[in-house]
């Protein structure tokens, strides 16, 4: 029994599972780290909540979150790729789940096909200036290039302002890659079922208009969470994480101990501390920030009229579809009412037969044979009429084509 008891509660008490994360900071070195969601909440100091956005198991829309210490990125694509010639349908994810701080970038899933060239981005375009740092002993040429560096840091942007922009053009790129796709195996496709109406066509352009409509709804998302940003100024202050950790360290030092201390001064990037003649002026002016979503704001907005445009393009093929589809059937309507009317007429001779053949002796019927052509070429007369009389008013109808 203690035995028992001892097993219950060693399995109660089991840790909770790793999370696989990457590591890359201002210098473009990168650590793989396996810690829980403690660990990382400790680190980068944010909320449960705020870490829930990046849990895989669960779906969130793409966010853009910016707190006081580190910026939430969660950038989640699902497409459905169609292959036009096998007429297959494969689904397709690529999702960024970052935190930015002011001093590394934290990755979620370092080891998935779609991110390590993320990662392989970061690690080439975080570090600035690493050409001073490869040589110092060099000679007079390094150290001239090192006062060339020195002197071009100002013009760096923020350390999370380059990690942010690796992912928003990562993002946009892979949406503008999948429209490009979809472009081109959608148009051949809806003009072969323009030129042949069939269901296997029918089919393919259903498969492409369900891809579309997908793709169409994140690039909305994505769009929309930039317009969100780019609308409110406060949202946008929220992502200088450099800015806010100077005004922090400054409150409590002065800003010359901050600029030649050595343990608060590494606490922010190089290109942070770069950027620090941004940083004394005014806290609201997010003129850096909003040039940059600007300019992915107007690619990914690009990208929706692209899909926009092939939207329109399907709706005018189903009408187009529809008309040939009103024209066959107006055929058929005209068939049946001519086949109709012919039975109409056909059935005056039947009824002339049916008297005429009823074995039912009439004292008029003696001696009068003569009559039956009579009686045979006036039912016909009358037939001809009323069936011309039928297909006039058919046609003044417009039931029938002239």
């Amino acid at each position: 029994m203690a035995h028992n008891s001892v097993n219950v509660v060693a399995t109660k008490t089991k840790p909770q599972s790793s999370r696989s994360w990457v590591s890359i900071v201002a210098t473009g070195e990168s650590e793989a780290l396996d810690v829980d969601k403690y660990a990382i909440m400790h680190r980068v100091q944010i909320h449960a909540r705020d870490l829930r956005i990046l849990d895989p198991n669960l779906s969130y829309p793409s966010t853009i979150l910016g707190r006081e210490r580190a910026i939430v990125l969660n950038l989640e694509v699902r497409i459905v790729r169609v292959i036009v010639l096998c007429v297959c349908v494969c689904g397709v994810m690529q999702h960024i789940k970052a935190i930015i701080t002011s001093e590394e970038v934290l990755l979620r899933d370092p080891s998935d096909e779609h991110v390590i060239p993320v990662v392989k981005e970061l690690e080439r375009r975080l570090p600035v200036g690493n050409e001073e740092h490869h040589g110092q002993g060099d000679g007079k040429e390094n150290s001239n290039a090192h006062n060339d560096a020195d002197a071009g840091e100002e013009d760096e942007s923020p350390f999370e302002f380059r990690a942010l922009e690796v992912f928003l053009e990562a993002i946009c790129s892979f949406l503008a890659a999948r429209t490009t796709e979809l472009e081109t195996a959608a148009y051949p496709a809806l003009d072969e079922l323009t030129s042949k109406i069939s269901s296997r066509n029918l089919d393919r352009v259903r498969k492409l208009k369900s891809a579309m409509t997908r793709l169409t709804a994140r690039v909305q998302k994505v769009r929309d969470e930039l317009e969100q940003l780019l609308d409110d100024d406060d949202d946008m202050a929220d992502l200088y994480l450099s800015r806010k950790l100077f005004s922090a360290s400054s409150a409590s030092t002065s800003p010359n101990y901050y600029l030649t201390s050595p343990t608060i001064g590494s606490k922010i990037s190089r290109a942070s501390r770069a950027s620090l003649a941004t940083v004394r002026g005014d806290e609201n002016d997010v003129e850096e920030l909003e040039m940059l979503l600007e300019a992915y704001f107007m690619q990914i907005d690009s990208t929706l009229n692209r899909l926009t445009t092939l939207r329109e393009y399907i709706d005018d093929t189903e009408d187009y579809i529809n008309i040939q589809l009103d024209n066959h059937r107006n055929q058929l309507i005209q068939l049946e009412l001519v086949l109709s009317s012919g039975t109409v007429c056909s059935s005056f001779y039947s009824l002339v037969a049916g008297i005429f053949g009823m074995n039912i002796p009439y004292t008029w019927n003696n001696d009068h044979g003569y009559m039956f052509k009579y009686v045979v070429i006036g039912t016909g007369m009358c037939c001809v009429i009323l069936f011309v009389f039928i297909m006039s008013h058919a046609r003044y109808k417009g039931l029938v084509g002239s």
